[in-house]
């Protein structure tokens, strides 16, 4: 190679390195122009990045226009102090405007649990939405895309876990703590009430379905049935032996199954369309044979807050089981 070739290829290998150079340089600083704007996104947004059931979302500190896809949540909410600006309809029980009462003034209806209306959701222009059950991938990432999204998962024996799931997520944790010191001092007091009839009392728990057109009984993993045992009440022997899977909240009943139902104390949870059902199981002569009729030790409470629930429907059952239990003792 002559020294004029020689000096051509070095001059053209040094422009190369040179334009490479100035490349990496270009990319790096885009690089880190970047990662400035996003963090500058983050600090704008005032948001903290939160891990759930379904992924991580960044959840505004401080949300003003918070949308729950389940009354559940809705409970969940109130009881934190945030009130909702929307809430859907109960698609299971009864409303729990039953028993919410006035804490459900201006909050905007989005259509059934099941069935939400999604047009609506969008023209309130939420800033965080809350599930505690039931999402999908698919319509979490459609909510996603409308606000920042997050779901709770909701175990009806371990309901306490997740109102402290929701707590943390909405940095009410402090609250939680003290509404769940409250509960606890309740469940106390109630024991020292029941004193030594806590062990000899058989509670049942029965629900008349509104979409099924046969009664159940809640087991010992169900809402109800971990609260009666909290107190150290137990439901009847034959209805636990029944149930190994914590998974099994209920058993669904025939009628010449319902005797499964007797107890000292049964408490039926009617939805508003199943008392005609309920009706027809009363005028049936199995009906009246059982212990707990013929003792008049049945009471018919309200699903909104008997079937499944948090701090609110748990208060709540607390207080049924105070007023009728009283009269056991």
């Amino acid at each position: 190679m002559t020294i004029n070739k020689k000096l051509i290829y070095y001059c053209k290998l040094f422009l190369l390195i040179a334009i490479s150079l100035l490349l990496v340089v270009a990319c790096n600083s885009s690089y880190y122009q970047n990662s400035n704007v996003i963090k500058s996104q983050l600090i704008n947004t005032q948001c903290r990045l939160i891990k759930h059931e379904l992924g991580e979302t960044c959840v505004p500190l401080k949300p003003q226009r918070v949308i729950v896809t389940e009354q559940l949540a809705l409970e969940i909410a109130l009881a934190l102090g945030i009130k909702p600006i929307a809430a859907p309809e109960s698609a299971f029980v009864a409303n729990k405007a039953n028993f919410l009462g006035s804490k459900m003034a201006g909050i905007t209806y989005i259509g059934k649990e099941n069935q939400l209306n999604i047009e609506k959701i969008v023209d309130l222009h939420p800033d965080l939405i809350i599930s505690v059950y039931g999402l999908t991938p698919e319509t979490y990432k459609l909510f996603s895309q409308i606000a920042p999204t997050v779901e709770v998962k909701y175990v009806q024996g371990q309901w306490q876990v997740s109102l402290r799931d929701f707590g943390r997520i909405l940095g009410k944790s402090e609250q939680v703590e003290q509404l769940l010191t409250q509960y606890n001092n309740r469940i106390q007091k109630i024991k020292y009430l029941l004193k030594d009839k806590i062990n000899k009392l058989k509670i049942s728990v029965s629900r008349f379905h509104g979409q099924v057109q046969l009664p159940e009984f809640r087991s010992q993993f169900s809402f109800p049935g971990s609260i009666l045992a909290e107190i150290g009440l137990s439901i009847p022997v034959a209805q636990s032996q029944l149930v190994k899977n914590p998974d099994d909240t209920l058993i669904i009943l025939s009628l010449e199954r319902i005797n499964l139902l007797d107890a000292d104390i049964l408490f039926v949870a009617v939805d508003p369309a199943a008392k005609e059902l309920f009706q027809k199981y009363q005028d049936s002569e199995l009906w009246k044979t059982l212990k707990v009729v013929k003792n008049q030790q049945v009471y018919t409470v309200d699903s909104s807050y008997w079937i499944f629930g948090s701090i609110l429907s748990a208060n709540a059952i607390l207080d049924d089981l105070v007023k009728y239990l009283s009269k056991a003792i």
